[in-house]
C-alpha cells in the first residue's frame, strides 16, 4: 500500500509538471500571436521604435564586435592545429569564413544580445508592472502591447541581422589577422580563398537565423517582463528567466533552421 501511494505521488508530480509546461507554452503562444497581430495594425510609434533600435542595435555593437573578433582568431588557430594533422592547413580561410557566417556569427551574436537585451527588457517591463505604469498606460487608452512590446520585437528582429553582418566581417577579419601574422598565410591568398569558397546562401542563411534570434530575444524579454511577479524578487526572477529561455530557444532554433537550410 505505501508503494502504491508513493507511485501515485510521483505520477501526480510528473503530471503537474507536464500540465504546467503545457500551460506556459500556451501562454507564450498566445502572447506571440498577440504581438504579431499588433505589428501591422495602427497606431504606430516610430519614435519608440527608433529608440529601441539604438538601444538594442547600436549599443550592442561593441560586445558583438569584440566577441566575434576573438572568436574568429581562436577559430583560425584551432582549425590550423587540427588541419595540420592531415596536411590540410590551407582550409583555414574557407572554414573560418563559412563557420562564422553560418553558425558562430548568428549564434554568438544572439546569445550575447540575449544576455544584454533580454535581461534589460525584462527588468524594464517588470519594473513598470511593479510600479503600475503598465496599468497607467491602459488607463490612458494606450495599448501596452502596441507601445511596449511591438517596438522592441521589431527593433530586435531588424537590427540583429545587421549586427550579425558586421560581426561576420569582424570575425573573418580576426581570422585574417591571426592567419597572416601568426600562421604565415599570404594576405592575398587568404582573402582569395575566403572569397572563392564563401557563397551567397551561406551569408543569407546566417542573416535569416539572426532575424529569428532577434525575435526570440525580444519576445522572451517582453513576455517575462510583462508577466513578472511583484516586488524586486519577481523582477529579478523574470530577468533570469528571460535570459535562460532566450538562450535555450536560440540554440534550439539554430538546430531547426540549420536542418531546414542545409539538410541533404
Amino acid at each position: 500500500m505505501p508503494l502504491i501511494l508513493f507511485a501515485n505521488s510521483v505520477l501526480a508530480s510528473i503530471g503537474r509538471s507536464v500540465l504546467d509546461l503545457l500551460a506556459a507554452i500556451g501562454r507564450l503562444t498566445l502572447f506571440c500571436a498577440s504581438a504579431l497581430s499588433h505589428i501591422l495594425r495602427p497606431p504606430f510609434y516610430p519614435r519608440e521604435l527608433f529608440q529601441q533600435i539604438m538601444r538594442i542595435g547600436w549599443f550592442s555593437l561593441p560586445v558583438v564586435g569584440l566577441t566575434t573578433l576573438f572568436t574568429g582568431g581562436a577559430l583560425a588557430l584551432q582549425i590550423y592545429a587540427g588541419g595540420a594533422r592531415f596536411n590540410a592547413e590551407t582550409v583555414v580561410p574557407s572554414i573560418v569564413a563559412i563557420g562564422m557566417v553560418r553558425e558562430l556569427g548568428p549564434v554568438l551574436a544572439g546569445l550575447m544580445v540575449a544576455g544584454r537585451v533580454a535581461a534589460a527588457i525584462a527588468a524594464e517591463l517588470g519594473t513598470m508592472k511593479v510600479t503600475e505604469q503598465i496599468d497607467a498606460l491602459t488607463t490612458l487608452s494606450t495599448n501596452p502591447m502596441k507601445y511596449l512590446v511591438v517596438p522592441r520585437v521589431l527593433a530586435a528582429t531588424l537590427t540583429l541581422p545587421l549586427l550579425v553582418l558586421i560581426g561576420d566581417i569582424i570575425g573573418i577579419m580576426g581570422g585574417f589577422l591571426v592567419g597572416t601574422t601568426r600562421l604565415g598565410f599570404n594576405q592575398a591568398v587568404y582573402i582569395q580563398n575566403t572569397v572563392d569558397f564563401l557563397e551567397t546562401w551561406d551569408v543569407t542563411s546566417g542573416l535569416l537565423k539572426a532575424a529569428a534570434f532577434g525575435f526570440i530575444v525580444a519576445l522572451m524579454g517582453c513576455y517575462h517582463g510583462m508577466n513578472s511577479g511583484r516586488g524586486a524578487q519577481g523582477v529579478g526572477q523574470a530577468t533570469t528567466n528571460a535570459v535562460v529561455s532566450a538562450s535555450i530557444l536560440i540554440l534550439a532554433a539554430n538546430y531547426l533552421l540549420t536542418e531546414a537550410f542545409f539538410a541533404a
